[in-house]
């Protein structure tokens, strides 16, 4: 009788233990409802804890250059058929201006590789002999662009350093 009562008692204490735990943690790190911490970014699987951009100034698709040291947004028309590639820093906030000429362009179609020149078009905040966007007035690499599963690789030199972005599936509303 006696280990009975002694084995209800543990029970009884670890269940408050616990109990004090859950409203601990709960105190620390907020219930998700209107917290300050519940409205922090979380962190992502590679365990840093900083905001992703998802779309540029010009409301195109971003791809990541480096280790989000650069982004290029791509934009398209398809009403005009005219790709416009911008250079951005890592923020996908501001241009950056380059020393290119031409940017190219790799896309895989359907299991077919095509490949595109963007030429450079100086923007106004663009120093002499840099600049931070490129574009190419296509048909057929905006249906390349458009077609379900189309992937790519873009190639671009800032600073000496050499960055290759990849283009995942697109998708998007025209």
């Amino acid at each position: 009788m006696r280990l009975t009562k002694h084995v209800h008692r543990l029970v009884a204490l670890r269940l408050v233990a616990l109990g004090l735990v859950a409203m601990l943690l709960a105190a620390v790190f907020g219930t998700g409802s209107g917290s300050a911490v519940a409205a922090q970014p979380k962190a992502q699987k590679s365990g840093h804890a900083h905001v992703h951009p998802t779309e540029g100034p010009h409301h195109g698709a971003l791809i990541e250059l480096g280790r989000e040291d650069y982004h290029a947004e791509l934009v398209h028309d398809d009403a005009t058929n005219t790709v416009t590639i911008y250079i951005l820093d890592g923020a996908a906030k501001d241009a950056v201006a380059i020393e290119a000429k031409q940017l190219t362009l790799n896309l895989l179609v359907g299991g077919k590789p095509q490949q595109f020149q963007l030429v450079s078009m100086p923007q106004s905040s663009d120093s002499e002999g840099r600049c931070s966007a490129f574009g190419c007035t296509s048909e057929p690499m905006c249906k390349a662009i458009d077609a379900k599963g189309t992937t790519g690789r873009l190639s671009v030199e800032v600073s000496g350093k050499r960055f290759v972005g990849k283009l995942g599936a697109h998708s998007h509303a025209h």
